[in-house]
């Protein structure tokens, strides 16, 4: 059965252009320092939501919603993820996921099923270990883009960022990776450490970055 640690009933924020709910699932394998959901880490955490009672929602929310995102945690570190995408799937919802894109493979299986993706990208390849807190952990990420940009489903790249992770003119060479890569939207994300203000040298050049890109987004905290 798949571990839901809780839902948000009702978004037009996380699914673009749609009326969603968001099911976070439970379980992660990084340690992102700036995790805004640390409870979620563990595979397995206290409460939940049963499966049934989620399904039993969804079909009461039918006509309302739009669609479903699969949040976390990290969803494609459960097994039990495509089965559970193809029950609301065959609801008549269209599906979302949000993903760090660590288990590729997954991800490639459950493409069928998707309408939209939100992959995080955490930083460039030589600052992702520190970032995440595991090896070789960029390596997955660049296999799980291929992926969705061979696919056709439509998806978001987007990066939380402070100075503190890596300089800004890195930020700018990731901009640049990943608009080489043929990637078209991607949302650069603020990241503020709780109680602190903003690094120094945390400013970086909203313009240029977002001139690598068809669509770009800022999002404050």
């Amino acid at each position: 059965m798949i571990r839901v640690a809780g839902m948000t009933p009702l978004t037009s924020i996380d699914f673009p252009g749609r009326l969603a709910a968001v099911l976070f699932l439970q379980g992660c394998p990084w340690r992102c320092g700036y995790c805004h959901n640390p409870e979620l880490l563990p595979a397995r955490g206290e409460g939940g939501l049963d499966w049934d009672a989620v399904q039993a929602f969804l079909q009461r929310r039918h006509g309302l919603l739009d669609g479903v995102v699969f949040s976390g945690g990290e969803p494609t570190s459960q097994a039990t993820l495509p089965n559970a995408m193809a029950r609301v799937k065959a609801m008549g919802f269209q599906i979302g996921l949000h993903t760090g894109g660590m288990y590729p493979a997954r991800l490639q299986r459950l493409l069928p099923l998707l309408d939209w993706v939100g992959l995080d990208i955490k930083g460039p390849a030589e600052y992702h270990d520190a970032i995440t807190g595991r090896r070789g952990s960029a390596a997955p990420v660049e296999l799980s883009l291929g992926h969705l940009l061979e696919s056709g489903v439509a998806f978001e790249c987007r990066t939380t960022w402070h100075s503190g992770l890596f300089p800004v003119q890195a930020l700018y060479r990731l901009a640049e990776q990943l608009a080489a890569r043929g990637v078209r939207r991607w949302a650069l994300q603020e990241c503020r450490e709780p109680g602190r203000g903003r690094h120094e040298g945390e400013s970086a050049d909203l313009i240029r970055l977002g001139s690598y890109f068809p669509c770009f987004t800022f999002r404050g905290r």
